[in-house]
């Protein structure tokens, strides 16, 4: 039984693959919580476990599950696979300029790409000029309202 994991958590190591000894005590980390998070799982799932040791065990499963997703993030950002932000304060649009606010995605490629709004609730209709800007929709347009009154006669005596 130790023998499979040991192999298991060598070919844990191996997967990750760390590059410095930094990642290698992340990896070591890691591999050891998702250890003990399945023997937290085994334990609850035995057949004569009682309610409160059940409970215990998932308890501390979730708990090592949570720090294992953490530890692999901190492998991620070290790694500089995170998730960048980037904020822009000052946007200066000068007459006869455009700009977009939002996440720009790109569709096609070569001289004809297209840009598009990431997450957009429409897709753009695209105009028939060679540079491929899109053509405007029309939203958030001031309209009349129609006349909410009933144009209904109603008798004064409730019916």
């Amino acid at each position: 039984m130790l023998d499979r994991q040991l192999v298991a958590a060598y070919a844990g190591l191996a997967g990750i693959a760390p590059k410095d000894e930094l990642e290698g005590m992340m990896a070591a980390q890691l591999i050891a919580a998702h250890s003990a998070t399945m023997e937290c799982y085994r334990r609850a799932m035995l057949a004569e476990q009682s309610f409160e040791g059940r409970r215990e065990a998932l308890s501390h499963a979730n708990k090592l599950s949570r720090t294992f997703a953490m530890l692999l993030d901190a492998l991620n950002r070290h790694r500089g696979k995170g998730q960048q932000k980037v904020t822009v304060e000052h946007v200066h649009v000068h007459a006869g300029g455009q700009a977009v606010v939002g996440a720009v995605a790109t569709q096609g490629g070569g001289a004809h790409a297209k840009l598009a709004i990431a997450n957009a609730p429409e897709p753009p209709v695209w105009s028939a000029d060679a540079a491929g800007a899109s053509v405007p929709i029309a939203r958030d347009a001031e309209r009349t309202l129609p006349d909410a009154r009933r144009k209904i006669a109603r008798s004064a005596e409730g019916k």
